[in-house]
């Protein structure tokens, strides 16, 4: 439950984010703070802080118009907070995932994208699009330990990769072997290589000249 406080030296609302929202994580924690402090004016960004799982906004009484106006903005963005996207990096800390993991489920499918999002790096010109996730199918994904499955079937698939190889090249031997027999038995079935019986006499005739 928000609390507002006015002592006439400071103004003062907080906000708890809950665990449907947070999932746990603090990084996503973090994730939305960041999110519920872009929506407001430069000016009263720095009035925005975080402990732990509460997020505050205080100002002076002087700036109550300041402050109402952040109040608002904050009260909106909480209203569908539980909504938000999930992010790359607060998804890895979510499914306890690594980079390469979330890459290699997003590429096949196992890991379904909400969609793509475009930011601008601070104080760059560059952009950069990355992947984002709905919290439900992340909640699901959680409620029924599809992270473990996933490590056990890829490492089943590596498992057989591994032996694969070897297979592959005794096959490969054997194929090869199976040609130089039969290459063998060809010139070993070739006239040139038999003897012929009288050769000498047909020479001496002069039948092969």
């Amino acid at each position: 439950m928000p609390r507002i406080q006015d002592d006439g030296a400071e103004l003062l609302k907080t906000w708890t984010l809950s665990s449907t929202a947070t999932f746990g994580s603090s990084v996503r924690t973090k994730g939305i703070f960041q999110e519920l402090r872009a929506r407001l004016v430069p000016a009263s960004k720095k009035a925005l802080s975080l402990d732990g799982n509460d997020v505050v906004l205080a100002m002076p009484a002087s700036e109550k118009t300041g402050f109402n106006a952040a109040m608002f903005a904050v009260n909106k963005a909480m209203a569908g907070i539980e909504d938000l996207p999930i992010i790359p990096r607060e998804i890895q800390d979510i499914l306890g995932i690594k980079a390469g993991e979330r890459h290699r489920w997003l590429a096949d499918g196992r890991l379904p994208s909400a969609g793509t999002r475009t930011v601008r790096l601070n104080g760059r010109a560059r952009q950069i699009t990355f992947h984002v996730f709905d919290p439900k199918v992340v909640q699901d994904l959680l409620d029924r330990g599809a992270v473990d499955e996933w490590r056990v079937e890829d490492a089943e698939v590596k498992a057989e990769k591994r032996q694969g190889v070897p297979y592959r090249a005794k096959l490969t031997r054997t194929s090869k072997k199976a040609r130089d027999a039969k290459g063998a038995s060809n010139r070993q079935e070739t006239p040139a290589a038999v003897p012929l019986k009288g050769w000498e006499e047909f020479d001496i005739d002069g039948l092969l000249r």
